[in-house]
């Protein structure tokens, strides 16, 4: 790649798992449009799950997640019982059970909870939704810090999905982010899920860390592929010390530069994809017979998933929820949203209702991000004139655009992305961004 291009396009962008950006929310929306929006669902609404747990044994510095770490367990007892509050919360403003197709753990570290918080959790929210058979509950675990007795309640609540983040398996890598974890031990606790019946695995790495080279990432994917995972998702690092003051303990003067970091992401993408797996939007990669490589991709907080649900609840300190007519966040400090839970309040402190405008960009974003696709058609069809200045501005970006990213749809349906273009699609995608310079916001490198 030509550095010139790489200066270009790599710009800061954001990740796009939103559109608008959760920055662009606001405390205009809140929690009186939140319990609205709950109450007016449809009886066969089906409904994603999204909890958080802010909490971790240890903060890793590269880590760009609302968490904090605790050596006691005091804390993350309590911030359980708000959480099963918060569920009893949502659960009376729906007024009523629900279907769910998808459910979540994140954090932070969900693995921290113990067992008899896991199933309380668990049994709890049965209570708001009835889980299909075919649903996906997926789990995020730090493999340093989980026993069996946790492993079983995980696997006694539903969860089908082990989601492990490993980023690096080199020493000197490890040494300089703060996450000492070795390879047996991540295996350990694969075979330990597998074992309970967990069989989904996915794998999180991540390069541009201090002191990576392709070489020694090259090595991570060879180390990761022994452990057979059915997803395996490859993340940028975004280091931005200025908001995430612990990452100003890393290492910066090793931090690898753009066209290193373009290098490493390029290798480790090929190493995947020569061992079988699909690849997937910008940055994930599935076994063959794993469903993301197989259904229509969407794209949420998570990443990229193929849960189709309309209405993404989201529980927890800082969690994001999804509904057909806008995006709600609860309060980000777990002390306030503790302090709005105890009040029998739901936690929801801003959000943004969506016009017709944000509905087509947010639209053309995910298509871009997920199929690489520009759907001039399917905006025609849905939106007609309502549609035509994002159309032109597409048609303006292929006219104008000379570097082999983009190219006219063959079927002469709006353009599509170019292999060569696909690791710059966040920027991109940032063309459609109506909301990018309104507000002083730092994002990630777009490489």
């Amino acid at each position: 790649m030509q550095p010139e291009i790489l200066k270009r396009y790599a710009g800061a962008v954001p990740r796009y798992t939103s559109y608008p950006t959760a920055p662009h929310f606001s405390e205009r929306t809140g929690v009186a449009e939140y319990r609205s929006w709950l109450a007016g669902l449809p009886v066969d609404a089906r409904l994603s799950l999204y909890l958080h747990v802010p909490y971790c044994d240890e903060l890793c510095w590269y880590c760009g997640c609302n968490t904090k770490a605790t050596q006691k367990y005091e804390p993350v007892g309590k911030y359980v019982e708000h959480l099963i509050k918060e569920i009893d919360l949502v659960c009376e403003a729906v007024g009523g059970k629900r279907a769910a197709d998808h459910v979540h753990f994140g954090g932070g570290s969900p693995s921290i909870l113990g067992a008899e918080d896991i199933h309380r959790v668990g049994e709890r929210l049965r209570r708001l939704v009835d889980v299909s058979d075919d649903a996906e509950f997926a789990v995020e675990v730090d493999p340093r810090a989980i026993d069996e007795e946790r492993t079983a309640a995980f696997a006694a609540i539903g969860v089908n999905r082990l989601s492990v983040g490993v980023q690096d398996f080199a020493a000197q890598v490890q040494l300089a982010i703060n996450r000492i974890q070795s390879y047996e031990k991540t295996r350990s606790v694969i075979e330990d899920f597998r074992k309970h019946g967990v069989e989904s695995v996915n794998i999180d790495l991540v390069y541009g860390l201090p002191f990576q080279t392709q070489d020694s990432v090259g090595q991570t994917i060879e180390q990761v592929l022994q452990l057979q995972p059915d997803r395996v998702a490859l993340f940028g690092y975004a280091h931005l010390p200025e908001r995430l003051t612990h990452q100003r303990l890393l290492p910066s003067e090793h931090l690898p530069g753009p066209e290193e970091r373009f290098a490493q992401a390029n290798h480790a993408a090929d190493a995947l994809v020569n061992a079988g797996y699909v690849r997937v939007g910008l940055d994930h990669f599935a076994s063959p017979d794993d469903r993301l490589a197989k259904g229509d991709v969407r794209r949420n907080f998570q990443g990229y998933t193929t849960d189709d649900a309309g209405v993404l609840i989201g529980m927890g300190a800082s969690a994001i929820g999804r509904m057909p007519q806008g995006y709600v966040q609860n309060a980000v400090s777990t002390a306030e949203y503790q302090r709005r839970v105890a009040a029998g309040k739901l936690a929801t402190q801003r959000g943004h209702a969506m016009s017709q405008d944000d509905e087509i960009r947010s639209l053309v974003i995910e298509r871009l991000m997920c199929g690489l696709h520009f759907p001039e058609r399917e905006l025609v069809q849905r939106f007609g004139d309502a549609a035509s200045g994002v159309v032109e501005q597409a048609r303006d970006l292929l006219r104008s655009e000379t570097d082999g990213l983009i190219c006219a749809d063959p079927d002469g349906d709006g353009f599509r992305v170019t292999e060569k273009g696909r690791l710059f699609v966040r920027t991109l995608a940032s063309v459609f961004d109506a909301y990018l310079n309104t507000a002083e916001v730092r994002h990630s490198a777009g490489v």
